[in-house]
């Protein structure tokens, strides 16, 4: 069975120039609650998938992903797999079906072994898989007040 029947887009990445200026919108003005945050990323829950915000400038050094201006590479989209081992088991396989990958297989320091590759026109997509201790930067949800 081909990799889109087997893995569900796990999130939509917005690859932005402001983290701070994204988290104030997101969260001020349309709701959503923030889920993570880490150095140049931020990650909301809402209804549906999770939204995420990733500065151009942190993925571009800690990554090597290049952000076209202006085009639809501003989005990543993301694909959670089960583990870092099956990372490397797609990597083999979608380069056989002819994907061109930015890099190989890797850990970042976000606690994620990824791999990116691009979209016939720009878009970025990642695939990636948590770490022994999964995703940093994870917020406590906040308490509800119940009436008395």
């Amino acid at each position: 069975m081909k990799f889109a029947q087997r893995h569900a887009i796990q999130d939509v990445c917005l690859l932005v120039t402001d983290v701070e200026a994204s988290v104030a919108f997101y969260t001020e003005k349309l709701g959503f609650k923030l889920k993570h945050r880490a150095t140049g990323f931020a990650d909301f829950t809402g209804a549906g998938l999770t939204l995420a915000c990733w500065e151009r400038a942190h993925i571009e050094e800690h990554a090597n992903v290049r952000v076209k201006p202006g085009s639809s590479s501003a989005v990543i989209v993301a694909v959670l797999i089960s583990s870092p081992a099956e990372i490397d088991a797609l990597y083999d396989e979608l380069s056989a079906s002819g994907v061109t990958f930015v890099n190989p297989p890797a850990d970042y320091p976000w606690n994620a072994r990824c791999l990116y590759f691009y979209g016939p026109d720009g878009e970025v997509w990642e695939l990636y898989a948590w770490l022994e201790g999964g995703a940093p930067g994870k917020l406590e949800p906040e308490k509800t007040e119940v009436a008395a």
